[in-house]
């Protein structure tokens, strides 16, 4: 079974990417944006939640509606970029509990090197949605994978704003079962390790730190 992975078809989303891709986008816009864009990832990403049906009383009168079947899912974000995404995702979500992950890569080997972890105790009940900026060579999404499915969950899903098809791939081979939504898959990866023509490093252009 090869991983789901799926581009939502949004005006929205495609017209704040494009925002944040230009380089004269300022640290504070683009911190912004992003978090308005993991508002509408992970409603995409959690569009297939397990729904029920609960009786409720409106002002009006009884009526039976849709309610989540389970809990909702827990928010961990990669450190630091995933951060701009988390602040969206809580304005959706925002009595789920949230998860850290420092993960810094090297840029010779271009592998990821584990700083922090920080997750949630009820992972196993919830499941989770991991979220990072870009999907490169797959290296940081992968190991938050592992790292998360350690901690007991089962039901994981990832998003990220862009992707490179060798990260897709490479996401693809080791977590099969995990389904990606991204904003759009760019061309290829340069040979620092870097999407083109993604948007940068998020990180640095989210906290200024360029």
């Amino acid at each position: 079974m090869s991983t789901p992975f799926r581009i939502p078809d949004h005006a929205l989303l495609r017209a704040k990417l494009t925002r944040i891709r230009r380089r004269e986008t300022d640290s504070v816009t683009f911190r912004r944006i992003l978090a308005e864009i993991g508002a509408i990832l992970t409603s995409e990403a959690l569009r297939d939640l397990g729904e029920v049906e609960a009786g409720i009383e409106t002002p009006v009168g009884p009526m039976r509606a849709p309610v989540l079947s389970a809990p909702e899912p827990c928010l961990v974000a990669i450190l630091r970029a995933g951060l701009g995404l988390l602040e969206g995702a809580r304005i959706v979500l925002p009595e789920a509990p949230v998860g850290h992950l420092g993960l810094v890569r090297d840029e010779h080997t271009l592998q990821p090197t584990e700083y922090v972890v920080r997750l949630p105790r009820d992972l196993a009940d919830r499941g989770a949605l991991v979220l990072d900026p870009m999907l490169a060579t797959g290296g940081s999404a992968i190991q938050a994978i592992h790292r998360v499915k350690q901690s007991g969950a089962t039901s994981v899903r990832f998003a990220c704003v862009v992707a490179a098809p060798e990260g897709v791939a490479a996401f693809r081979a080791v977590h099969p079962d995990v389904p990606i939504t991204a904003a759009a898959l760019d061309e290829r990866l340069n040979e620092r390790g870097y999407i083109v023509p993604g948007l940068g490093d998020a990180g640095d252009r989210c906290f200024g730190t360029e």
